[in-house]
């Protein structure tokens, strides 16, 4: 055969083609005919460490979809690094996951503070941030962090419908308020604050917080309890919510109290504090939860079930982290199948600025999930619940949850 220089070049540029999109097809970091690799961290270890489960459901959900073929013929290589719930950590970790690994995305990092260390980082490199494990309402500003979608509903506009709910049903209410000190604290109780406006901030007759690092709240509760406060709001992850409501009982304190919903859980929180020490407790709901009997045959809970007997079997089927984390690990595969065979991280955040009505049969009835290139708002309502000492149990309307 001779060897030409016309011949030369176009052999150079083969796997350039090849590579870029041959046939139609459109490659980023991390993405092939083969492959879809994503990066996360999580709190393995550390004060956040219940919410690992999260991560650990994830890799088992990738596991049952690559044995059933992928998406598209893409297995998901999911890799997911500690960070000890440690922002510092957290911007070590992503550094590796987006300069060594060269991962087409983020996906579910969780935490506030995390994610706000490395907020600036990934929107300048223009990874796609996605479906984040927290409910900031500053993961919502395609305008300057278009690279940045949460999944949460808004930690702003749940404690301001916690607020409303006091003002309409305990207009005379004196609150005391523990939140954690940081980002994820700070948002909720903006949310409350601005939920009862200048004439109800009078309600408020304490404040207390805690750092991630304290061993306990117990002191925070007792000095709370001892503002005379008769309804007490819990902004607290896991471990500290469990604490937070232990020591409320077990101090003979009583008030009306609402947990947030990041610290819920049946399993992770209320079992240890003490299922009869919950009795009455009030949160925001948006998904399905697990310990309800209500959905004991719902179809879609005994799809979760069968999946979490499979695959997961290590994993607390009272916990609704693993619930949640099924709900996000659907919503990313519903917007990589929509990117079709453009996997580009260009195209996959305009898909997921692109949602539309996804109705995930875990949701609340009714719900459904939304984005649009101005709106990254993508859980927009809830339902209030009240624990029975059994379950959650949902009452009044689905509310709109939107800022």
């Amino acid at each position: 055969m001779k060897i030409t220089r016309r011949s030369c070049l176009v052999a150079a540029l083969a796997p350039i083609v090849t590579g870029a999109g041959a046939q139609g097809k459109k490659y980023g970091p991390g993405a092939s005919d083969t492959e879809i690799k994503l990066g996360q961290t999580m709190p393995y270890s550390g004060p956040a460490s219940a919410y690992g489960t999260i991560g650990k459901l994830h890799q088992a959900y990738f596991k049952m979809l690559n044995e059933q073929g992928g998406i598209n013929g893409r297995k998901i290589n999911l890799i997911s690094l500690d960070d000890g719930y440690s922002p510092p950590k957290t911007v070590e970790q992503v550094r590796k996951l987006v300069e060594q690994e060269e991962v087409l995305a983020l996906f579910q990092t969780l935490g506030t503070a995390a994610n706000s260390a490395i907020h600036k980082y990934v929107n300048a490199k223009k990874v796609p941030h996605l479906l984040l494990a927290t409910g900031a309402t500053k993961w919502a500003d395609p305008k300057n962090y278009p690279w940045t979608l949460g999944f949460n509903l808004s930690y702003q506009a749940e404690g301001q419908i916690y607020a409303r709910y006091l003002l309409k049903n305990k207009p005379g209410a004196k609150i005391a308020i523990l939140y954690q000190n940081d980002d994820f604290g700070k948002d909720v109780l903006k949310g409350v604050k601005d939920g009862l406006g200048a004439a109800g901030a009078k309600m408020i007759v304490a404040e207390a917080s805690y750092e991630v690092t304290d061993p306990t709240v117990d002191s925070q509760v007792l000095s709370l309890q001892g503002s005379g406060a008769d309804t007490f709001i819990n902004i607290a992850t896991p471990k500290f919510s469990a604490q937070a409501i232990r020591k409320a009982w077990d101090s003979g304190w009583k008030p009306l109290q609402i947990v947030n919903n990041v610290g819920a859980s049946v399993g992770s929180v209320l079992t240890p504090a003490g299922l009869d020490k919950s009795v009455g407790l009030l949160t925001l709901q948006y998904f399905k939860d697990p310990n309800d009997p209500q959905w004991k045959d719902d179809p879609s809970m005994l799809e979760w079930r069968a999946f979490m007997g499979r695959y997961y079997r290590e994993g607390d089927p009272k916990d609704a982290s693993n619930l949640y984390a099924y709900l996000t690990a659907q919503t990313l595969v519903h917007i990589l199948k929509a990117c079709g065979n453009d996997l580009t991280r260009e195209n996959l955040m305009k898909q997921a600025a692109s949602i539309k009505a996804l109705k995930l049969p875990l949701l609340l009835p009714g719900m459904s999930l939304n984005t649009t290139p101005t709106d990254y708002f993508l859980v927009k309502q809830g339902q209030l619940a009240r624990f029975t000492g059994v379950q959650w149990q949902g009452f009044g309307d689905v509310l709109s949850t939107s800022p």
